[in-house]
């Protein structure tokens, strides 16, 4: 079974490199620095959560293009990647973390916790990377 578009998948990682350099500014911000600034707030988390679904958006093409199980959830397409060795398991679980962190965004704006967003933002915008890399080590394994 061929990826039916693998230009689909390209812009979409391009996309994700957008949003990474328009949040990379905030990497430093602080925990109160967050909480005293909606606008922060909202470019924030609107952020992450345009790059979780594009991941999740990445993912889904993957899965749907070389057949592989349907997924019962967000969180569980980045375990049906793990299961076909495209992402490491490492990465399959803070992937999985962050589609839990992107559902609080979108469906519980109240509950977003200062702390999760600020440890998103100091220690994992570089998972946005390597799963990026992980993608297209992927596709270029596919051509061989």
């Amino acid at each position: 079974m061929e990826l039916v578009d693998k230009s689909v998948i390209l812009r979409k990682i391009a996309d994700l490199e957008t949003y990474e350099s328009q949040i990379a500014p905030y990497a430093a911000v602080t925990a109160q620095a967050y909480r005293d600034d909606w606008k922060t707030q909202r470019i924030v988390e609107r952020t992450l959560q345009m790059m979780i679904e594009t991941c999740v958006d990445i993912a889904n093409h993957i899965v749907s293009d070389k057949g592989m199980r349907l997924p019962t959830s967000y969180a569980d397409t980045f375990t049906v990647l793990r299961e076909h060795a495209v992402i490491d398991a490492g990465l399959s679980g803070v992937l999985e973390r962050m589609t839990k962190f992107r559902n609080i965004v979108v469906y519980q704006y109240e509950g977003v916790d200062a702390e999760i967003v600020i440890g998103i933002l100091k220690n994992h915008l570089a998972d946005f990377g390597r799963f990026r890399d992980a993608v297209l080590s992927y596709l270029k394994k596919l051509q061989s």
